[in-house]
């Protein structure tokens, strides 16, 4: 059994609260300067799936730490001039350029993985690689087709091959065209005095669990090994190197570390108040959103509707530093519709219009109509709160 070392600091679970905000990008004055740039590296990861409401998920994250960023400068802060690159992290996200050779011991995993999913047919991985050296970079539609049949997971043998060498790294995501992956060798998308496998795991994993602390500000083992999706005992084997500090946090009940640096400056500044993707990364593990916000988030577009409690992607509102409610956006022409909001305190009411309008400027829609609330006396303070900030 591994012995732990002795909490130095003790903190309030306030303390921790505006610590895990500052560190997320939500506290303080936004560093404009450095633009999506800076908060992809800030957080480390940014998460991507397909799902569009608003917007994509990892469109709503730069804007809701930046404000109104242009959506075509999010795409090119990502992808233009080899700065970041797609790879498996917390789920699919995108990632510095500069942190690939820290992901050599998952391409290494993956190339010792017994089984897969789909069997890769002979030659297709040989034909793939050589199709992009000839020809890249390409999508898998334009490599020979991404599907056999409609279904969604009965890939072609193609596709198949692209992804193993996605995995393994022979292969890198350098840019997403209309949802497509678009497929290039590392040799040509990866800077060549970052592409190597040289780190060993033990540095590999040091490096992802000091970035997790950092881009956690706080966070207990199951936190801080949920943000790439490190096991526990790879978390264990490293943190007594990693420069992150044990703590004490009020309520935790777990032991818990933290980024000195975090610790070394009072949290202060001015909150965000802004409607969170479900995936961000502020909200990723529902655990650790409960023990810091007292706030219970589920995603439940893949619920039955007949089941869904908040809607389709309802998505948090943040406000003061706290979680005070969910919006269920949806667009019809000009006009953004909240679907469905969950609020339970009038004073909050003021904070719900102001995200609520800000994402509605976002994404050029010049109104807002809200159909249901879920405290029914609140609907119609929320209309009034919109119609006078509007007007």
């Amino acid at each position: 059994m591994t012995t732990l070392p002795r909490p130095t600091t003790s903190l309030t679970a306030d303390d921790a609260r505006r610590i895990v905000l500052r560190a997320q990008g939500f506290l303080g004055a936004p560093d404009r300067r450095a633009g999506v740039r800076g908060v992809l590296r800030h957080l480390g990861a940014v998460q991507l799936d397909t799902i569009s409401v608003l917007a994509r998920s990892h469109e709503l994250v730069p804007y809701a730490r930046l404000g109104a960023v242009a959506r075509k400068t999010v795409e090119s802060a990502y992808w233009k001039d080899a700065h970041a690159f797609e790879y498996w992290s917390h789920a699919a996200c995108i990632l510095p350029i500069e942190e690939w050779p820290h992901f050599a011991f998952r391409r290494r995993a993956y190339r010792n993985r017994p089984h897969w999913n789909h069997e890769l047919p002979d030659g297709a991985y040989d034909q793939v690689v050589k199709q992009l050296r000839a020809e890249g970079p390409l999508t898998a539609t334009e490599l020979g087709g991404a599907k056999k049949t409609s279904d969604w997971w009965d890939w072609s043998g193609t596709k198949v091959a692209v992804e193993r060498a996605l995995m393994y790294g022979e292969v890198v995501c350098v840019e997403r065209r209309g949802w497509k992956r678009l497929y290039d060798l590392a040799e040509r998308a990866v800077p060549q005095a970052l592409l190597h496998d040289e780190l060993d795991d033990p540095e590999c994993l040091r490096r992802l669990v000091r970035l997790a602390g950092e881009s956690l500000g706080v966070g207990t083992r199951a936190d801080i090994a949920d943000y790439h999706r490190l096991k526990g005992e790879q978390v264990d084997a490293v943190i007594a190197d990693s420069g992150l500090v044990p703590v004490e946090v009020e309520g935790w009940g777990k032991p818990a570390w933290a980024d000195p640096v975090a610790l070394a400056t009072p949290p202060r500044g001015r909150h965000r108040t802004t409607l969170l993707s479900p995936f961000d990364s502020l909200i990723w593990e529902r655990a650790r959103t409960e023990r810091i916000f007292g706030f219970t988030h589920r995603l439940e577009a893949y619920v039955p509707k007949p089941k869904r409690v908040y809607g389709y992607f309802a998505m948090p509102v943040l406000a003061g530093g706290r979680l005070v409610g969910r919006v269920d956006p949806a667009r019809e022409g000009a006009t953004l519709v909240a679907k469905q909001v969950a609020l339970d305190d009038a004073k909050d009411v003021p904070a719900v219009a102001q995200a609520l309008i800000e994402a509605a400027t976002w994404v050029n829609c010049t109104d807002v109509r809200v159909e249901r609330v879920e405290a029914p006396g609140l609907r119609e303070p929320l209309v009034r709160e919109l119609a006078r900030v509007l007007a």
